[in-house]
This record gives structure tokens, sequence and C-alpha cells, in this order.
């Protein structure tokens, strides 16, 4: 019986709107107690969507292999801090609660919560989808081993995360929460919760919000600045203490409305401008005009027929 282990994975899945009805896609491969999964997402007939953990190549694994495991797979959200059910029952966003199940020749696939609804997911103000992908993360624990497996680690664009601070966060997030940590050690000091979907979430929607503000003022527009303000003010009731990004907004926010304000008035002079040419081309015209008239006005008159 081998050690159990256990792996924290992030899987983003793009262009989900083009899978077709009954059709899977797969996330790259990775291992777990000596056994190599893979994550599958599966777009049902009514337009919802399920997300299963399974073991790859499990007819070609050794007579007799078993893995018990405790798991979770969960989408991430910038609103993931709203779990609930809509009208009919399904999952807008999942429960943070693992599942054990036995993984074995006949078992080889579980399911890893309720359906999701796909047109939530793809809806625009959603919260799932970030430059059009659906991140998911999976949390995998092998409990027990029945039957060695001769694999090896493999290259995967799968990308684990690390803790900091009781944050999961991926690799390339690491270096810039820890600075943040550094110069505003107060920010989330006051954030109490133990849950970890939640506490990803949050630090998902704190890290989308200041994405945003870093933007160029002409990137972005007033919607974009209302939904900034209102993840601050969700985050700011959960125990965030963003005083600096609160300045910040409203520093982006000035900066936007003297920029629509200026590129208004640009195109009012310009506007003006040209009528100002235009006016002035009909002007010339008619000084041209004028002297000509003026020049015929000053000439002698011709007594040739009378003389």
């Amino acid at each position: 019986m081998e050690k159990q282990s256990k792996k924290k994975i992030t899987w983003s899945i793009k262009d989900l709107s083009s899978l077709k009805l009954s059709q899977k896609t797969y996330s790259d491969q990775f291992i777990v107690g000596g056994c190599k999964w893979r994550l599958c997402a599966y777009r049902g007939l009514f337009d919802d969507m399920l997300l299963f953990l399974e073991v790859v190549d499990h007819r070609s694994l050794p007579c007799g292999w078993r893995r018990h495991a405790r798991y979770l797979l969960y989408p991430v959200t910038q609103s993931s801090i709203q779990q609930r059910f809509d009208e009919n029952g399904d999952y807008i966003l999942p429960t943070a609660k693992k599942v054990e199940k036995w993984f074995d020749e006949k078992c080889f696939r579980w399911i890893g919560q309720s359906k999701l609804s796909l047109n939530k997911i793809l809806a625009k103000d959603g919260g799932f989808l970030v430059n059009g992908e659906l991140k998911v993360v999976a949390e995998v624990e092998v409990l027990q081993v029945i039957g060695k497996l001769d694999v090896s680690e493999e290259t995967s664009t799968i990308m684990e995360t690390i803790d900091v601070d009781g944050f999961q966060l991926l690799s390339s997030q690491v270096g810039f929460v820890r600075r943040m940590f550094e110069r505003q050690p107060e920010i989330a000091s006051e954030f109490r919760s133990k849950n970890p979907n939640l506490r990803t979430g949050y630090m998902s929607l704190l890290l989308g919000v200041i994405e945003t503000l870093r933007q160029l003022p002409h990137e972005l527009h007033k919607a974009d600045l209302a939904v900034a303000c209102a993840a601050l003010r969700s985050m700011t009731d959960a125990g965030f203490k963003l005083d600096c990004l609160e300045k910040k907004l409203d520093e982006m926010s000035a900066k936007t409305e003297k920029e629509e304000a200026g590129e208004t008035r640009i195109q009012e002079i310009d506007e003006e401008l040209k009528d100002l040419k235009q006016k002035c081309s009909d002007l010339e015209a008619e000084l041209e005009k004028k002297k000509v008239e003026v020049s015929a006005a000053k000439a002698p008159i011709s007594f040739d027929d009378v003389i």
C-alpha cells in the first residue's frame, strides 16, 4: 500500500461555447497516488454541463487496481461568494462538499457535482468566464492505493496551485500577491472565512479588480467601473481592507470621466473647425470673385465704338 497523496490543480477550458451536445472535453493528465488522472467536462442534452474525475487508460491497468480518493471539483467565478440554487434547482455555483469514492476497473469515472447550467456559465454577466475561458479547480486526495502502477510525472499545461497565507494561487500569481501583502499587510487581515472555495473566489475577485484598474482609462467603460465598485463593496463587507483600491477606483473614475469629457469636446471643436474652414474657403472664393469684379470696375471705359 502506497503513501496517500494529494494535489490541487486548475484547468482552463477554452471555447466552451463550441462544445457540442453529448461532447466531452478533457484536461491534461496529472498524477496523484501513483496513478494518472484527468478531468472531463460533458455537455448534456439539456444545455447543462457535468464535471467528472476519471482514471486515465483504465483498460490497460493491471487487474485488481483500486484507488480510494476524496475529491472536489468546482468552477471558479468572480462571484463565488454567492453560492445558491436557481428556481429550477440547478446549481449556479457548486457547493463546497468533498466526495469520497473508490475508483476501479468498473467505476473508473465519478461525477464531481450536480449539473451546472451552461447558459449561466456562458452568460456575459455570469462571472464565470475570464477572457472566454472557464477555470475549473480540482482537489484530489488519494486515501488508499491497491495495486502499484508504474507511472512517472509528465509535462502538463495544468496549473498547480500554491498556498500563500491561506489563499490558493497559481504560480504566476504568487510573486504579485506576496508583494501586495508586503505593501498592504492589512488588506486581508480581517477576512475570517476558512472555506477554501470562498477564499479562492475572493482572491480571484480581488486580482480581477486590480487587473481592471491597471488598464488604460480609454480601455474601460462605466459598466466596468460599476462592476469593480460592486466587487470592492462585496469584499469590504467580507472583511477586506481596500482603502487603497477605493482611492485607485476614484482616481480611475475621475480620469475616465475627464477623458470622456475631453473626447466629446475634441469632437465638438473638430466639427466647429471644419465649419470654420469651410467658411474660410467660401470667403476666400468670394474674395477672389470680388477682386475680379473690383479690378473690372477700375478699368477705364472704352470709347473705341465712339471715336
